[in-house]
């Protein structure tokens, strides 16, 4: 394979896109188009693509030449493998584009906005979501001698170039996440400051709901505008729809009639939830049409201006309902939402060209701004959460952020409903294990037949008892029931199950047996203890840990540079004790650690959540080159862990997951 030119993959990003199995097969089919021509030119794509999966079977041979045609100026351009597979990747976005995605439950937003190749971006959202930024950054003590910024500028891109920004903006959308006490906001950083400041926003973007598999920390230090953009229009929509819920709105229960409709509106994305409350309101105001999209549905402005008159009919015109020029009734409803006291996220251009991120936008600050929902709804009792109930809430969030993370095709947003059906958990199983799953037995949602959910199950189960999961007495059925015990176990012990083969794998050469939780807690305390440090770790459910001072001593160990113990508490109160939770969880992952835990898990020691945390810095350090850890004297227990060969990203240890992003620095 090494002896052909350009059929390796360099490119990590590359390399996550696809598992082992997928790679063979394009390296295959490329392989055979360049020895009946001696070369691929991009001229020759639109005709031999169409076997590859979704782009041949969903776009004709012209279309995928028109495409190419928008995308690339000289079609006799040599394409080697990398450049083949960029063109599969971005004309798979584009089908699923013209199919308007075949997912149930896929967030169009959150996956398109970061997913497509062409490096274009669209004006108006740029100057959008720069208006966003200088209303809700515009004061911060360190950014606000570098606000407002001008839309009209490249000065967006080049300010998050050194990542402060993009971290501060994680804040905002979903505040506490990161500790900006991690964040390095020096006047002038250094590479590794920048690179830092990167690592930490990637981490934590994923942590609340983005999805970054396709950017790393080189493409946000060269400020790359695609790239750049579509993270902060992901995390700005994150920001919007944070009150899409009936814990933050309560009020929303006014939506359904009966507890069984309350539970499916609980499980239901916000997206959702927005089109049916905007449906709701119109209906109050007489509309006839049911919207079912941020685009086409609302373009000629009809359903913007009845909406705006149910909400506040007090500034509503004449004008406005009887305008017959689209654009004209787009004018006058952004000027009533505006005597609402509403932002504008988009120009009446943009309404009647249908942008649908755009116009998401604007639909969600009207509802938060003004939802009309009784102020009167009765507290809904299956929403009276207890402590158990709180955990098990955590733990969902916990696994649908790092199920979102390994960049399946389904993007969920209820883990006990949209695993149901099996195939979440096939997609992820696939990630984890590549070749794991017989897809010649499983069935793409949307299932129909509820035996084909439960065949679906019945395999999710099997290859459970195959990875030798503790599987007793349940079935496929029990995940198609929802049992949320059930499925938080096996959830568990998949994540798990993945964070001890990416340490297997990057021991390949050390012969060693199979890593243990008890060689992760062993290494910790090897770590710690050569590193001169007190501390110890006598389990995962040491009640002691709850100070977090054995946390800082690790990530003090493997980088000492990492840990300012100038703003370390002594974890004696229950305030010091959230302060260094929250310092250990962002300086984890500006170091590089791709987590998924609160700190309320590091306070009350979640044993499940503290032992991913010490796998995560355990997999961080044994993926440095050797030459650049810090030396220690590392004959404890626990140092055969390390006896692995200088290559650190072997074939094997970069596939199937993407648990963590390239930590290396």
């Amino acid at each position: 394979m090494a002896g052909y030119v350009g059929i390796l993959v360099s490119d990590p990003w590359l390399q996550n896109q696809f598992t082992q199995v997928e790679l063979r097969s394009l390296k295959s089919h490329f392989l055979s188009m360049r020895r009946e021509k001696g070369r691929v030119a991009l001229g020759d794509l639109p005709s031999r693509m169409s076997r590859l999966k979704i782009v041949g079977e969903n776009l004709t041979e012209e279309e995928r030449a028109a495409f190419l045609h928008q995308s690339y100026q000289n079609m006799d351009d040599e394409v080697d493998f990398e450049v083949f597979l960029r063109v599969y990747l971005n004309m798979q976005v584009h089908a699923n584009a013209r199919m308007g995605g075949s997912a149930k439950n896929s967030s169009a937003f959150l996956k398109a906005a970061t997913t497509t190749l062409l490096h274009t971006i669209s004006e108006s959202e740029k100057t959008s979501y720069v208006a966003h930024i200088n209303n809700y950054l515009g004061e911060d003590a360190f950014l606000k001698k570098y606000l407002p910024i001008d839309p009209l500028t490249s000065g967006l891109f080049e300010l998050a170039k050194d990542g402060v920004l993009l971290c501060k903006l994680i804040n905002v959308a979903v505040p506490g996440t990161i500790d900006e006490r991690a964040i390095n906001t020096k006047r002038v950083l250094n590479p590794w400051e920048r690179n830092e400041n990167h690592t930490l926003c990637l981490n934590s973007a994923k942590a609340i709901g983005c999805t970054v598999v396709n950017i790393g920390t080189q493409d946000l230090i060269e400020g790359r505008p695609h790239l750049v953009l579509g993270l902060i229009s992901q995390i700005i929509k994150i920001q919007l729809l944070a009150d899409l819920n009936l814990k933050k709105t309560p009020q929303l229960v006014e939506l359904v009639d009966d507890s069984k409709d309350v539970e499916e509106l609980m499980s239901q994305p916000p997206e959702k939830i927005l089109l049916r409350w905007m449906n709701f309101q119109l209906k109050k105001g007489g509309y006839k049409r049911n919207i079912t999209n941020f685009s086409s549905d609302v373009k000629d402005g009809e359903a913007y201006a009845c909406l705006l008159n149910v909400l506040a009919p007090e500034h509503s015109t004449p004008a406005m309902m009887s305008a017959k020029d689209p654009l004209q009734r787009a004018k006058l409803v952004l000027e009533h939402a505006d005597r609402m006291g509403c932002k504008r996220y988009l120009t009446p251009k943009d309404i009647v060209e249908g942008s649908p991120n755009l116009n998401l936008a604007f639909v969600a600050h009207i509802f938060q701004h003004r939802n009309g929902l009784s102020s009167a709804t009765k507290p809904i009792s299956f929403l009276e959460t207890s402590s158990d109930d709180v955990q098990v809430s955590r733990e969902e969030t916990s696994f649908r952020l790092w199920i979102n993370s390994l960049g399946n095709s389904t993007y969920i947003n209820n883990v006990f409903e949209d695993v149901r059906d099996g195939w979440v958990l096939l997609e992820a199983l696939d990630k984890v294990s590549p070749g794991i799953v017989n897809w010649k037995i499983a069935t793409k949602p949307p299932i129909k037949m509820p035996f084909r959910k439960v065949e679906n199950c019945n395999q999710v189960v099997k290859i459970g008892k195959q990875l030798k999961f503790s599987l007793v007495n349940i079935a496929g059925n029990d995940i198609v029931q929802g049992n949320k015990k059930l499925i938080l176990a096996y959830l568990w012990q998949l994540m798990r199950h993945n964070i001890l083969q990416l340490l297997k794998n990057l021991r390949l050469h050390s012969h060693g047996k199979e890593i243990t939780d008890a060689d992760i807690l062993n290494w910790a305390n090897s770590k710690v203890k050569n590193a001169g440090r007190h501390s110890h770790m006598a389990s995962f459910k040491d009640r002691k840990l709850s100070d977090g001072i054995f946390f800082l001593d690790l990530l003090s160990a493997v980088e000492p540079k990492i840990v300012n113990w100038s703003l370390v508490t002594k974890g004696e109160s229950g305030e010091e004790k959230k302060m260094n939770a929250s310092y250990i969880i962002s300086i984890a992952r500006k170091l590089g650690c791709s987590i998924f835990l609160l700190p309320e898990d590091l306070i009350e020691v979640n044993q499940k959540m503290i032992l991913t945390l010490t796998a995560s810095i355990m997999y961080w350090f044994l993926k440095q080159p050797i030459e650049e850890r810090p030396i220690t004297s590392d004959s404890e227990n626990g140092s055969s862990l390390e006896t692995i060969s200088n290559s650190t990203t072997d074939d094997c240890a970069s596939e199937g997951s993407s648990t963590e992003e390239n930590g290396n620095r």
